[in-house]
């Protein structure tokens, strides 16, 4: 795969991480509109009682168009999404193989106030790429083009919904005993029980993009 234009997601899902381990060159959009219903602000992760969404909110605009940069979505910090989202993390994970050997590393993000969705997402890439152990150099976007060219369009990697199923292969689940392997969940469930393995999965999978 060439280069690989994505948008940068709260712990994007399995798949977005496969897409970029393939590319030889990444490049995260920073230039389009905001849209709802995305990776950009949620992220699902396997509930006792099944799949979990876990949704930041975001301070809605006065703009009667209802079209806002990505880059300028603030995030609705009256609300205490950070505590709640962190406080459902440990209740699912806390059985996992992994979690306690990464805790210390997701705990700060969780209790760090931030004013931008995308500031935050970044930084939720950042750790993520720590916890793999990988390195991997990205460049931002400076102006949104409707086809890009020369590239791979992997930004539908970000729409949480009407989205093809992205077939991977099954790894342990906390709760896979109840109702079986959840495919293609945010990257934090591969990490918390997958560990260090994580990465030797996800360099094993493939997808295919338009």
């Amino acid at each position: 795969m060439q280069k690989l234009l994505l948008h940068p997601a709260y712990f994007g899902p399995v798949s977005q991480f496969v897409a970029m381990l393939n590319a030889e060159e990444l490049i995260f959009e920073n230039e389009d509109n905001y849209q709802k219903q995305t990776y950009r602000n949620r992220m699902y992760i396997y509930g006792a009682n099944g799949k979990l969404l876990l949704n930041i909110p975001i301070k809605h605009t006065g703009n009667k168009s209802g079209h806002q940069k990505y880059r300028d979505i603030k995030i609705e910090n009256d609300f205490p999404w950070q505590k709640q989202h962190w406080k459902s993390l440990e209740t699912v994970y806390r059985t996992s193989p992994f979690f306690e050997f990464y805790e210390d590393e997701f705990y700060p993000l969780y209790h760090k106030k931030f004013e931008f969705l995308m500031d935050f997402n970044y930084h939720s890439l950042q750790l993520t790429l720590d916890c793999l152990q990988l390195d991997l150099e990205y460049r931002k976007t400076t102006e949104y083009f409707r086809e890009p060219e020369n590239m791979i369009n992997g930004r539908s990697l970000i729409e949480a919904k009407n989205r093809s199923p992205r077939a991977l292969e099954p790894y342990f689940q906390v709760f896979q005993e109840k109702f079986g392997f959840m495919n293609d969940l945010s990257v934090v469930d591969l990490i918390f029980n997958e560990g260090p393995n994580a990465l030797n999965y996800l360099e094993r999978q493939e997808i295919s993009l338009p």
